[in-house]
């Protein structure tokens, strides 16, 4: 009896298997491709995660950042390769984005500070209007930058303090890269006493800056009278050097700007208060 029974159900798994064959076989060709699909998806995203890093690398970027970038650009293949393997085995993909859109709303939300400096670190990183080892004026902190993350900046100050600031904060506001340029400009202003000689004013002041081989000449020297203060005669000088070589030649100048003044017998004014004494009758 139990024999017969099992004979029964064979036939009849038998008799459903012929009757949904076409119905098999469509499941299992969607699923073989939904595999394969997802497989493809697995090693293009490898690939292509690994060439971004590289290529990220190749172009100085940081490798906190290549190596985030790269990852991100493979979870989202990644991300897309899932939804077309399950729809390749019929299930409703519509569904599945909608919950991904409102998941990524809600922690969009929760995240908008981060993300806001997610977003300007990509902006950095794509611009580039600062680069690890330039030094900076981001408005409320100057340095040398140090690490250029994907949330936040490191800069290091002149007097040695590290500094931290958000992304957001800098790509929201002026960044000043001293430098980006090889050459920068000095400029001096050079004070001296009202009976002082101009043209001999300019004549010494301009002979100490040809002396200067830290100076471009072939860039503008300029040298001339710019203000009349209360108690001076106010001289501007500007000359071009290596921007390495910029604070040096201005502390040079300035102390040879003095001696050459001292010898040609050139005052330089101070301030002085007149006291007068009135005798009471």
């Amino acid at each position: 009896m139990d024999e017969l029974s099992v004979v029964n159900d064979i036939n009849h798994a038998g008799n459903w298997l012929i009757r949904n064959q076409e119905l098999l076989l469509g499941y299992i060709v969607s699923l073989t491709s939904a595999v394969i699909i997802l497989s493809a998806g697995m090693f293009i995203s490898k690939i292509i995660s690994n060439g971004v890093n590289q290529i990220l690398i190749t172009r100085n970027i940081d490798p906190t950042i290549a190596g985030f970038l790269s990852a991100l650009m493979r979870y989202i293949i990644i991300t897309f390769t899932l939804i077309a393997s399950l729809g390749r085995i019929g299930v409703q993909t519509t569904s599945v984005i909608a919950i991904l859109g409102a998941a990524g709303m809600a922690i969009g939300l929760a995240l908008q500070g981060s993300l806001s400096n997610f977003a300007a670190g990509v902006l950095l990183v794509t611009l580039r209007p600062l680069k690890t080892g330039e030094y900076v004026d981001l408005g409320n902190v100057s340095g040398t930058v140090l690490n250029i993350h994907i949330f936040y900046t490191t800069l290091r100050t002149l007097d040695g303090k590290i500094v931290v600031v958000p992304n957001n904060k800098i790509i929201s506001g002026n960044i000043i890269n001293y430098s980006r340029e090889t050459t920068r400009r000095n400029e001096f202003t050079i004070t001296v006493a009202y009976n002082s000689d101009i043209d001999l004013v300019i004549k010494v002041l301009r002979a100490v800056i040809e002396k200067e081989e830290r100076v471009i000449k072939d860039k503008d020297i300029i040298v001339g009278l710019s203000e009349l203060a209360p108690s001076s005669l106010n001289f501007t000088v500007r000359c071009w050097s290596k921007n390495h070589d910029l604070n040096a030649v201005y502390w040079d100048l300035m102390a040879k700007f003095k001696k050459a003044l001292d010898k040609n017998n050139i005052n330089i004014p101070y301030p002085q208060l007149d006291v007068h004494l009135y005798k009471k009758k």
